[in-house]
């Protein structure tokens, strides 16, 4: 199976702890390396770019330097990351006048042998879903999620290039291969005021507080994501009165399914205790 490079992102260092750990795990539980590139720096999200568009193609690109003289397509699990990274490999591969800009800025020559690729995207597709259904030890019976994406994982499409902006599948069949129970709903893609959450507390709870309502209304316990920005702010922004919805990252139930013995030690640092909704699946 093919190694790759890493990279973790600030979020998996400081508020995605759990996330960074789960996903170590479960790439050494199926025996793939990741190797987190050294010296690899902030890439921008989510202010640089709208402070400086040379800066917010700098920044990744300098990244992508370094996982160019590793050799490994580079792995990305929090979506703002990845677009960051994918819009620069994006500006380096299809615009001569920026690519030399951004070559002259970092020290480097681009040769586009390296490919950016989503977390969930090397699971599901490289990896195979197959695979991890074959190593599922405690099936999810009885937990129903949604899956959740939003924006920045799959578009603007044309940059992305990973799914179907507007329909994704592979988190449902994710979920399905774990032994859950993926409940259709059409909010897969809708933004959760991330980037809001806050300057403008109001608006970010407005559009969390809409998630969970149709979550629930699908016949979901719990909302799955692959993004620290969205889980945060989905877990952070809930209203303050009333129930809150669990908000897993997918690799924590990656994890879990798999009978991993880290999984335990991943549910404290919610902000929202999944704890209590796990003890209700039967054993």
């Amino acid at each position: 199976m093919t190694d790759y490079s890493y990279y973790p992102g600030c979020s998996l260092e400081a508020t995605a702890i759990e996330y960074n750990d789960s996903v170590r795990a479960v790439f050494a539980a199926l025996e793939v390396g990741l190797h987190e590139l050294d010296d690899w720096n902030c890439c921008g999200a989510s202010s640089a770019h709208s402070v400086s568009h040379s800066l917010s193609l700098a920044l990744p690109a300098r990244n992508l330097a370094i996982a160019q003289r590793g050799g490994r397509d580079v792995v990305m699990p929090c979506a703002a990351c990845f677009n960051r990274h994918k819009t620069a490999d994006y500006a380096l591969r299809t615009n001569p006048d920026e690519r030399a800009a951004i070559e002259k800025t970092v020290g480097f020559e681009f040769d586009g042998s390296v490919a950016v690729r989503p977390l969930l995207d090397v699971i599901g597709n490289e990896i195979g879903i197959e695979r991890i259904r074959a190593m599922v030890t405690r099936p999810l019976t009885g937990l129903k999620a949604v899956g959740y994406y939003g924006c920045l994982l799959v578009r603007p499409p044309g940059i992305t290039q990973f799914e179907n902006p507007d329909n994704p599948q592979i988190m449902n069949r994710l979920l399905e291969a774990l032994g859950a129970e993926a409940r259709p709903w059409s909010y897969a893609t809708d933004c959760c005021g991330g980037g809001l959450s806050l300057t403008k507390a109001a608006v970010a709870s407005k559009l969390v507080t809409r998630l969970a309502d149709r979550a629930r209304e699908a016949g979901a316990d719990a909302i799955v994501t692959s993004c620290p920005l969205c889980q945060v702010n989905l877990e952070m922004r809930q209203p303050k009165t009333g129930p809150k919805m669990p908000i897993f990252y997918f690799t924590e139930l990656i994890g879990l399914a798999l009978g991993l013995d880290k999984a335990d030690g991943w549910w404290s640092k919610h902000l929202v205790d999944p704890r209590p909704l796990l003890r209700q699946l039967p054993a």
